[in-house]
């Protein structure tokens, strides 16, 4: 089995890891220069877990790992990288691990179907963050507070941005997801596996 990944899948994964990048680098840029104290809610609007999803979706797991993965690591290099990036890194590419996975059950999935797992997968993929900076608080910064103190209190002062991360993954995931599969599928997947695909739906 080859290990390669094709020329035009590797040009339109390309363009995912851009284009969400470039918008993350985006809101960090203006969350950092508003006078407000909302940046844990700007951060969290944006494209990045709707193409990491996708990514996995259309190509397979290992594609889509990689591409959350590079999403978050190029985006970190022109805003803020430090401790957190390579663990932030790896739960954002696990979206699109298991987006690839779920195409094995559901290639055509409706938008009730994404809808419910945008839900899921952000909910996820925030406690998973959250756990992480709670541990990083109480490693670094609040040794001498029971670590289950620091994490029900990163919980709750996190509501507002888990809320602001599942409207944007539902919306998005539902209203855009299923134009980009298709249009992705058309562009790089040979013709016989969309027409397969087409007649399975």
């Amino acid at each position: 089995m080859s290990a390669k990944i094709p020329v035009r899948q590797l040009a339109a994964i390309s363009l995912l890891v851009a284009t969400a990048a470039s918008v993350r680098v985006g809101m960090n840029w203006t969350a950092l220069a508003v006078t407000i104290p909302i940046y844990g809610v700007l951060v969290k609007i944006g494209l990045t877990e709707t193409l990491t999803f996708v990514s996995g979706f259309v190509f397979g797991p290992v594609q889509g790992f990689i591409t959350g993965l590079l999403i978050i690591v190029v985006s970190d290099l022109f805003t803020l990288a430090g401790l957190w990036t390579p663990f932030i890194a790896v739960i954002i590419g696990m979206l699109g691990l298991v987006g690839g996975l779920l195409r094995r059950f559901k290639a055509n999935p409706s938008t009730v179907f994404l809808g419910a797992t945008a839900v899921a997968l952000t909910m996820i993929s925030e406690l998973l963050q959250n756990m992480w900076f709670a541990w990083y608080m109480w490693a670094f910064y609040m040794p001498e507070t029971p670590f289950g103190t620091v994490l029900g209190t990163v919980l709750v002062g996190g509501v507002t941005s888990t809320v602001t991360a599942l409207i944007n993954n539902v919306v998005l995931l539902m209203a855009i997801a299923p134009t980009i599969i298709r249009a992705l599928r058309e562009m790089v997947m040979p013709k016989a596996l969309v027409e397969e695909k087409a007649v399975q739906s």
